[in-house]
């Protein structure tokens, strides 16, 4: 998916909307979707449990000493009931301590094999990882864009995302709505909101 063909169609598909999409789309410039697969899935999901609704500082420096408690073992390993106050004095809370630890019982049985949940669907792959203790439909959505790859989700349930589009649109009209416009690629309408919310005044 060439990241120039999509903005050149995003800028299309906003003008209905009105110009502050179009606008906010324009300065943006192309966006990119970067799969991390490169890395082991159970623990990519566990880092991003983690990190939820910290400031990237904070959830890389939680991160770090999380893998450092492991003293080198690996992580999946490391993380079980016994070791929960280890990883509550990392910095997790006791609610983020169970779901890693939820996580890793799932990955040691097997259940959470990256090829295994690739050959699934979005909300096939959803109902399986929301199935265990503590991921929600936010994170099944943040895996399969940023681990799988997908380049067609809309995550509804991020508030950032939501509300940006709102704001560049319509309050009244359902984000959900405004996304299908720009099917099949509704990953990087998420990546523009952020890049938006996240851009300096001027």
């Amino acid at each position: 998916m060439d990241p120039q063909a999509i903005h050149d169609r995003f800028l299309q598909a906003a003008e209905p909307f009105g110009p502050a999409l179009a606008a906010a789309i324009a300065r943006a410039g192309p966006q990119t979707l970067i799969s991390r697969a490169d890395l082991p899935f159970a623990e990519y999901l566990c880092r991003a449990i983690a990190g939820q609704q910290l400031s990237v500082k904070a959830a890389r420096s939680i991160w770090t000493r999380v893998e450092n408690s492991a003293g080198g073992a690996p992580l999946i390993e490391h993380f079980r009931p016994e070791r929960a106050e280890i990883l509550r004095a990392c910095g997790l809370s006791g609610a983020k301590t169970k779901a890693i630890i939820a996580i890793a019982a799932e990955a040691r049985a097997g259940g959470l094999e990256a090829e295994s949940l690739r050959g699934l669907d979005h909300a096939g792959r959803s109902a399986r990882l929301t199935a265990i203790w503590g991921v929600g439909q936010w994170t099944a959505d943040m895996m399969s864009m940023f681990y799988f790859g997908e380049a067609d989700i809309w995550p509804d349930g991020d508030v950032a995302a939501r509300k940006t589009l709102q704001k560049l649109t319509s309050a009244r009209r359902k984000t959900a709505l405004t996304a299908r416009r720009f099917a099949p690629h509704r990953s990087y309408l998420a990546l523009y909101m952020w890049a938006h919310a996240d851009a300096p005044p001027g």
